[in-house]
């Protein structure tokens, strides 16, 4: 791979000079080597993916087919055998003096005439996986459906920038640490149910994560171990919101009639057992026994009856109740992050110890005197990885599974192409992939682990727009980064994510909050943490104060109104707000954050809840990408008509879409 190194920008209004050097940000491909266009194939073949390529080893051409990695020394033959709608060759119409193997008369390339591998390499698979049809059908013989377009070419500027000094990933530290944040977890559960005899509130450790990584100062990637304070108020507010009991939805009369019961006995039963001041044992107590007389002389209220009952119930003891319980859930806050920390301290220990050339605790990566203006380029690491250890790979069907040590992580067949590809584009000190098995599997165990191990937990923090949004955003607004992604669920081949030291050899430009881009059109689509999205905000004012070039956030937020969130109302009332939008419940819908291992009726799903898109800009980003009535025209049809665009196609054309 070439060298890392970014052209520079002469002048902060200059002309940006595209990096002359580096096919790891803006390139394509580097294997198979292949040109543009050739114009020696037909408009046909290439837009079936084939291409003419040069081998090195042999002095001679061959052609290779992006769309299913088929390599062929003949011209290949359009039509007679499409390796996906035709795998076996079943309806081709052999040509006269064809092999009798290959329906079409072409020879494939001998298995020995393939590129020698490293003991932690990996054998190229047939995948139908392309970098550049997104989710469209292309023609009836060829439905290739694709989740991502890794040809668009970035218009994010930044300051040249010095690698890193985040220790390099290691199978052995990932297994380390899954092992001690599932360790974690479970002793989050045992503290809520000890001390407050409830479960903990779905998704509130994945949270916690999230809420702490905005003001972490530690050396950890995942675990929090350098907050302050030490008590999370987003751990504290939603274990706070179950006591005493976990409020649910109602949908019918008596379910609203239980709930009221058993939040007037769990009060008054909490306020007898605890430290409580007389005021509030007097003031929990009465209205307790209040509600139960009159649940029992009223047996023809309304559900509306019952929850607004409940309501005032809980106005009247929630303070108290509060009160009394506030040591015993800081007490669980403050237990957690200590456990966090200590094991942060005994996975850095034993890192280091793996290291060949362990970093000092003074080291530090100079900047450049005078940084350059470049395009955004991946992550780098100043501290070189070690060998390596072997991780073994075989398919099931059309999951690739990757096992190390016994601990297996699976990921489908579409997205692993993916994960090599983005590893083609930025991954600078590997050019054999000899680490690219353990590199993947380091990946998947991270955010394995971040997810959690409950049936759909914590893909909802990792949902991604549709496609068609994505498409429209690029063509209308000149969008080609994401702020919040992943090498999972991205779009774009640049994005920044919440793992700079094992995302950036995929491609990531490390987490958004640390990332000050001086032109460019984003998309934004964070995690729905409130701590989290208010952190963005703040960002997103001081570099739209700073820079006087074309910089512009298309945000997409939850439009939470009850009450509404502070990181939205900052927004609306911002002065680099142009312009902002609202799409109903239920009438729009996200790619699910397990797209890379979900079942395919999973892929999608419908927002429960209403979404704001926000146009932030500053002037000269304003006049180049106005939110014009034609542009939002096309980018509201698009989030909307998705679900339904995609049910017609399926039945017209009687594909799987989600291979």
């Amino acid at each position: 791979m070439s060298s890392c190194s970014q052209g520079p920008v002469k002048g902060e209004a200059a002309t940006i000079v595209p990096p002359s050097s580096s096919t790891a940000s803006q390139g394509p491909p580097l294997s198979p080597s292949t040109s543009s266009k050739s114009p020696e194939l037909p408009d046909e073949l290439v837009q079936a993916g084939w291409a003419k390529c040069w081998s090195r080893r042999e002095n001679r051409p061959y052609y290779f087919n992006r769309f299913t990695n088929q390599s062929l020394w003949e011209v290949p033959v359009l039509g007679q055998h499409d390796v996906i709608s035709d795998p076996l060759g079943l309806n081709a119409a052999p040509a006269e003096g064809s092999d009798g193997n290959l329906g079409n008369g072409q020879r494939k390339r001998r298995s020995s005439e393939e590129q020698g591998a490293g003991p932690n390499s990996f054998k190229r698979t047939k995948s139908s996986s392309s970098p550049v049809q997104t989710g469209r059908v292309s023609s009836p013989a060829s439905h290739v459906w694709i989740y991502w377009d890794l040809d668009v070419q970035t218009n994010a500027v930044i300051r040249e920038r010095p690698p890193a000094n985040h220790l390099p990933p290691h199978p052995e530290i990932e297994l380390q640490r899954a092992q001690l944040v599932t360790k974690l977890r479970q002793h989050y559960h045992e503290l809520c149910h000890q001390r407050e005899g409830i479960d903990p509130p779905r998704e509130s450790f994945n949270r916690w994560l999230l809420e702490r990584k905005v003001i972490d100062k530690g050396h950890d990637p995942l675990l929090p171990s350098d907050c302050e304070p030490i008590i999370s108020p987003s751990m504290f507010r939603e274990v706070m919101n179950d006591i005493p009991i976990r409020l649910s939805r109602i949908k019918y009369k008596e379910e609203a009639r239980k709930l009221l019961f058993k939040y007037a006995e769990a009060a008054k039963r909490m306020i007898d057992s605890r430290n409580a001041s007389p005021e509030s044992r007097k003031v929990v107590k009465w209205n307790a026994e209040d509600t139960m007389n009159w649940l029992r002389r009223d047996h023809s209220a309304s559900k509306e009856d019952y929850m607004d009952r409940l309501e005032h119930l809980r106005q009247q003891c929630g303070p108290h109740v509060t009160a009394v319980a506030k040591d015993s859930v800081e007490g669980i806050c403050s237990k957690i992050y200590q456990l966090s920390a200590e094991y942060s301290r005994r996975l850095r220990q034993t890192h280091l110890s793996l290291l060949q050339d362990p970093p000092t605790g003074t080291q530090v990566s100079a900047s450049p005197p005078q940084p350059r203006l470049v395009y955004c380029y991946p992550v780098r690491l100043s501290i070189s990885t070690p060998p390596l250890p072997r991780v073994e790979l075989h398919f099931e069907n059309d999951v690739a599974c990757l096992r190390f040590k016994g601990e297996m992580v699976k990921v489908n067949r579409g997205h692993f192409s993916k994960l090599e590809l983005l590893y083609r584009y930025s991954c600078i000190d590997d050019p054999r992939f000899d680490k690219f098995l353990s590199r993947v599997w380091c990946l998947l165990k991270r955010y394995q682990v971040m997810f959690g191990s409950g049936a759909n937990e914590g893909t909802g923090l990792q949902g991604a727009l549709p496609v068609a949004v994505f498409e429209a955003l690029n063509r209308q607004f000149g969008v080609t980064f994401e702020c919040f992604a992943s090498p999972l669920n991205c779009y774009f081949k640049q994005f920044c994510s919440a793992f700079p030291d094992i995302d950036g050899f995929f491609g990531s430009r490390g987490p958004f909050l640390s990332f000050s881009p001086v032109s460019g059109s984003f998309e934004v689509n964070p995690p729905f943490c409130e701590e989290l999205m208010a952190a963005m905000v703040t960002h997103f004012e001081d570099l739209l104060d700073q820079s006087s070039e074309p910089l512009s956030f298309i945000i997409f937020v939850p439009e939470w109104r009850d009450p509404v969130t502070p990181a939205l109302t900052r927004m609306e009332g911002s002065r680099f707000l142009r312009h902002q939008l609202s799409i109903p419940a239920y009438e729009h819908e996200y790619r699910s954050g397990g797209q890379h291992i979900c079942k395919r009726e999973d892929m999608y799903y419908r927002a429960v809840h209403g979404t704001a898109v926000l146009f932030l800009q500053n002037d000269a980003g304003f006049a180049k990408w106005a939110p014009t009535p034609e542009r939002l025209a096309e980018l509201t049809t698009a989030s909307r008509v998705f679900s339904d665009w995609l049910m017609v196609e399926l039945s017209s054309a009687c594909v799987t879409p989600f291979e």
